[in-house]
């Protein structure tokens, strides 16, 4: 049976190049038959990635069949993943998030998670020698990758090892890294054709405090004007989406990539109060700017307080 590779829902690039190339590497070197699957239509950056290194969107699935065997990428998180995810024969997770629980496995798998910026990086490190076979394309995809978690090694998850892949790939694929992410950025930071709901889902991960439970929405640009703009009507939709995910909050972090700050909207006093507990700012009106602040992971999350 065909083993599937998939990252977390909402795939953004690293959850849509990650299975590309994991799934490469295992039909191609490790001669499983694998295919690359998402659990979501890629975001925009995503999309001008399969684009520029002319690769097939991988087909998207709502949920996967008892036994099916999967290799789960970019997340451990059994909320991002598909529903019946339990009674799926997990092979293998790779990962660089935080280690969540929850999942139960059929028997034993391999695991491999590192505090690197990027699932691709891991892999790299994972392939090894046999990265001479890989197709342009798929090493495309894979600094892609890494050039989107890192903010272009803004982020301050970044590691030397993401930073020297990187280079590497780049200087392999004979890429300026300055100006392939440039265009990067600027696909990522097109969200015209998309409704305050997709936005505030487009990026989001849920996370639970003792007596709340939020969705934690990340959008990342180079034009955070464009999505300040809408702010009035995203803070009335934060009310909508909350009710539809069972959340007792959105919150919304635009990232603005140039000059490495966020500004999380303010809809109430609720986050306000979280905003002065968490980040020791108190926000005199609807939005507030937090200076230096670039990852969910590293920075947000875990400063997180109620």
């Amino acid at each position: 049976m065909t083993t599937l590779v998939f990252g977390h829902t909402s795939p953004d690039t690293d959850s849509t190049g990650s299975p590309i190339v994991w799934a490469w590497y295992l039909s191609e070197i490790k001669g499983i038959d694998a295919q690359p699957v998402l659990l979501g239509q890629p975001n925009t950056e995503a999309a001008f990635m399969l684009k520029r290194w002319d690769l097939d969107t991988p087909r998207i699935i709502a949920d996967v069949d008892d036994g099916q065997p999967v290799v789960i990428v970019d997340t451990n998180n059994p909320a991002e993943l598909p529903a019946n995810i339990d009674n799926a024969d997990i092979r293998s997770i790779i990962d660089h998030h935080r280690l969540v629980g929850g999942l139960e496995t059929l028997g034993p798998l391999e695991i491999r998670i590192e505090p690197m910026a990027c699932t691709a990086t891991i892999m790299w490190k994972m392939i090894g020698k046999d990265m001479a076979q890989m197709p342009e394309g798929v090493k495309g995809a894979m600094l892609s990758c890494i050039l989107s978690d890192t903010l272009e090694f803004r982020s301050p998850t970044t590691t030397d090892e993401d930073k020297a892949i990187a280079h590497d790939l780049a200087s392999d694929l004979g890429i300026d890294i300055g100006d392939y992410a440039a265009q990067m950025f600027a696909a990522k930071s097109d969200v015209s054709a998309f409704t305050d709901a997709e936005l505030l889902r487009m990026d989001s991960k849920e996370f639970e405090l003792p007596g709340a439970k939020f969705r934690v929405s990340v959008l990342e640009t180079t034009a955070p004007k464009v999505v300040l703009d809408r702010k009035d009507s995203l803070m009335q939709t934060m009310q909508t989406v909350a009710a539809e995910d069972g959340v007792d909050q959105v919150l919304l972090f635009v990232v603005d990539i140039l000059n490495e700050e966020a500004t999380l909207l303010i809809p109430n006093d609720m986050v306000k109060t979280l905003a002065e507990k968490s980040f020791g700012i108190a926000p005199t009106g609807d939005t507030v700017i937090l200076p230096g602040v670039m990852s969910r992971k590293k920075q947000i999350i875990p400063s997180l307080k109620i």
